[in-house]
């Protein structure tokens, strides 16, 4: 077969079905795709390619009408990979064993859900409230969330694809909204001869830091790094040939870095937690004006004190004279390539849970979705979240063990 180089999306998907055909499950999954309706969410979670490898293993497949078109994947895509297009997601709630969502379900979709059901999906921390998890524990559904699924080498797989995506795009987002037209300092970010480059400091030195310390060498801008984790420091200066200045981000160098900051990409994080909020509102105060600061970690709380969340549809806000870009699913911008890059780790995962004989067994068996489980048999299974919503916790590992 003759391949065209430019074609990309379809030699990985390819390489990735040719390896899972293969695979012969236990038992035959009804799988959900309903379409999003959250604000500018325009991913969905698989493929029609992801879907033919499913039907393949003797799954039926269900897919909402239009919900991959935000994607650029068409309803009759879909039809020809084996799903069935349903013209209701109420229908599609109630016709399937396991919902696979790119955000957490609404209001609508909870009251939809099934005791036994299984869901798979984001769970934005910094936005989950205790009503939400409460409904979901109540109606007995197991729910499995991408940001905590974790493999054996302990990469969150799902979590690290993201970031990949957000680190890139966070610098281009910047450079966009540093020009005049959009009322920035009209900074070019990689300088000409002569003219020095901006500076763009970035808080977190984990994927997300470093695809946007990548992208902002790329552009010829000079790149600061901070982190209170000096291996993570010592790592990415390593991978990036020391071409960064890295600093711990203790108060006296965050305070002199947001003075001679053009752009602040805000990627601290701990996976599974909250995002630790690092730049006061007098830190912010004091960088010039006209500068930008993406926060790209607001979809868990943020860790810019001044950062609000907005929407794609209104990205941006003003406050002490900077500009603040505070989307919480900036992937969903670049909807078909991050369609392709959640489909890619999400099949593997769907197979093994059609090869366990029934979700006990593959949780059991599976440490990665075991590890990402946290709502099972009606009891929060995570301490994080026990924690912060004040919610009697169970380990999974007792429950799966135990008869409940």
């Amino acid at each position: 077969m003759e391949l065209n180089p430019l074609d990309t999306e379809q030699i990985g998907i390819q390489t990735l079905e040719r390896t899972l055909i293969k695979s012969h499950s236990k038992r035959s999954l009804k799988i959900g795709l309903p379409k999003e309706t959250s604000i500018d969410e325009r991913r969905v979670s698989l493929t029609p390619e992801g879907i033919s490898t499913l039907v393949a293993n003797g799954h039926e497949l269900f897919i909402e009408k239009n919900a991959g078109i935000d994607a650029h994947f068409t309803d009759q895509e879909y039809a020809d990979a084996g799903a069935e297009i349903a013209y209701s997601a109420e229908e599609l709630f109630k016709e399937s064993e396991l919902i696979v969502k790119v955000a957490p379900p609404t209001l609508n979709e909870q009251e939809w859900m099934q005791k036994g059901q299984i869901l798979v999906s984001a769970l934005h921390l910094g936005h989950t409230r205790y009503e939400f998890l409460k409904k979901l524990i109540d109606k007995g559904v197991c729910a499995i969330g991408y940001e905590f699924i974790k493999g054996d080498d302990g990469e969150f797989p799902i979590v690290r694809m993201m970031h990949e995506i957000t680190g890139s795009m966070a610098v281009q987002i910047a450079t966009h909204y540093l020009e005049n037209r959009s009322d920035g300092q009209g900074t070019m970010l990689g300088g000409i001869s002569g003219v020095p480059p901006a500076t763009v400091v970035i808080l977190g030195a984990g994927i997300t830091g470093e695809y946007a310390a990548r992208t902002a060498l790329g552009y010829g801008a000079q790149v600061f790094v901070m982190d209170n984790n000096l291996a993570a420091l010592r790592r990415l200066e390593n991978a990036l040939d020391r071409r960064i200045v890295t600093a711990t981000a203790n108060h006296h160098y965050l305070t002199k870095a947001m003075g001679f900051a053009d752009v602040v990409i805000g990627a601290a994080l701990i996976e599974g937690e909250r995002a630790p909020c690092w730049v006061t509102e007098e830190m912010v105060d004091m960088m010039k004006p006209g500068s930008v600061i993406v926060d790209t970690v607001i979809d868990q709380g943020g860790c810019v004190a001044t950062s609000e969340p907005t929407t794609h549809s209104n990205p941006v806000f003003r406050k002490n004279d900077v500009i603040h870009y505070c989307v919480p699913n900036i992937p969903s911008n670049v909807a078909r390539t991050a369609t392709y890059a959640l489909n890619n780790v999400l099949v593997p995962y769907l197979l093994q849970l059609g090869d366990a004989a029934n979700i006990k067994e593959c949780l059991w068996n599976n440490s990665a979705l075991r590890h990402g489980t946290y709502i099972y048999k009606n009891h929060l299974t995570k301490k994080s979240l026990a924690n912060l919503f004040d919610i009697p916790y169970r380990e999974i590992e007792m429950l799966i063990a135990s008869q409940i």
